[in-house]
């Protein structure tokens, strides 16, 4: 296990690190037993693979991973471990979970939560990958009416909670979602409130997420939605509240809630593609104006203007620069056109 600079624990297995003649020893013993705490095993006739990580938070543990069909069980020997956290699990192909003297077989996509404090096993029948997201109990049974009552009750893939929660997730790859213990402390409160709301949420837990955990998920989706699309010329904020299901005036004042608004956020985007465009040796053959084009503005004027008031040089200049191998420390990282998770 290793730990970055920012104090996040980050630890990554793979089978592909040992020899074949040991890497059924490395899944049963040193990932199964060690890490998960529990008796792991491939189905038969399935190609053996794994490749997990794990990010360690104040509050939360995230597991991704990719592996071969399995078998999972967690029985009375780990239970001694003393682990009474709750586990909320999704994956990509349909799988079958036993807890409770309850069998629960839950689709790809749809969320079950578990206790780690009981006997569980889980039979993966295909390949897939799998998230699961580690909180402890104190940390969410105030959030939601019964958390007891939550465990083993499939969450549907299209709740609305658990696809913001989803989104959320992936996007805190990006390191700055993670800069600090203060934003490490928020993005794990951000997912304890989701959570919450997907299993249901008490009525004062719903309306603090919808302004906490909600808000900054929904946030972060609309930023990614926004970069999908910077190449659209018709790029607006109506059109993107629609895809989102909200108003346009809740777009805005999300943004400004953020520091900033709708049209910078774009603004900044569209600018720093378009210098990472300008210069790639790849387009060195590109015009300006297409490159400016393929970013999504329509006015290659108001792309120069804005391009040197953002930069401090003309388009043309920055790949003239970067043709001669010069770098002037102008660049997209030196402009901040975006923020951490709001708070």
């Amino acid at each position: 296990m290793t730990s970055t600079a920012n104090d996040v624990a980050l630890s990554r297995f793979s089978l592909e690190d040992f020899a074949e003649k040991d890497r059924m020893a490395a899944w049963r013993d040193l990932y199964g037993r060690l890490v998960l705490k529990a008796d792991l095993a491939p189905l038969p006739d399935h190609s053996l693979h794994a490749d997990v990580t794990v990010r360690m938070l104040p509050g939360l543990s995230i597991t991704s991973a990719s592996m071969s069909a399995f078998r999972y069980e967690r029985g009375a020997e780990q239970l001694a471990d003393g682990n009474d956290g709750l586990v909320l699990v999704m994956g990509s192909h349909d799988a079958m979970m036993v807890q409770h003297r309850r069998e629960v077989t839950w689709s790809a996509g749809d969320g079950l939560l578990v206790s780690s404090a009981d006997p569980v096993a889980m039979v993966c029948p295909a390949p897939a990958k799998i998230l699961c997201l580690h909180v402890p109990r104190p940390a969410l049974a105030p959030l939601v009416s019964s958390v007891d009552s939550s465990v083993m009750q499939p969450i549907a893939r299209s709740t609305e909670a658990l696809k913001l929660l989803v989104s959320y997730v992936g996007a805190l790859q990006e390191d700055d979602a993670l800069a600090t213990p203060q934003l490490q402390h928020h993005v794990a409160s951000h997912v304890h409130d989701l959570i919450a709301v997907a299993l249901g949420a008490t009525r004062d837990a719903a309306a603090l997420a919808d302004g906490r955990g909600v808000h900054a998920a929904r946030l972060r989706a609309i930023k990614a939605d926004i970069i999908d699309h910077l190449n659209h010329g018709n790029l607006t904020v109506a059109a993107v509240a629609r895809r989102h299901g909200v108003t346009s005036r809740q777009v805005q004042r999300m943004f400004e809630g953020d520091g900033t608004t709708f049209s910078q956020f774009v603004l900044g985007r569209r600018l720093a593609r378009a210098h990472r465009l300008l210069v790639n040796p790849r387009y060195a053959d590109r015009p300006v104006s297409a490159v400016a084009f393929e970013v999504g503005f329509g006015d290659v004027s108001y792309f120069n203007r804005t391009f040197r008031r953002q930069y401090g040089a003309p388009p043309s200049d920055v790949r003239e620069s970067a043709r001669r191998g010069l770098n002037a420390n102008i660049g997209p990282d030196s402009i901040r056109t975006d923020r951490a998770p709001a708070k």
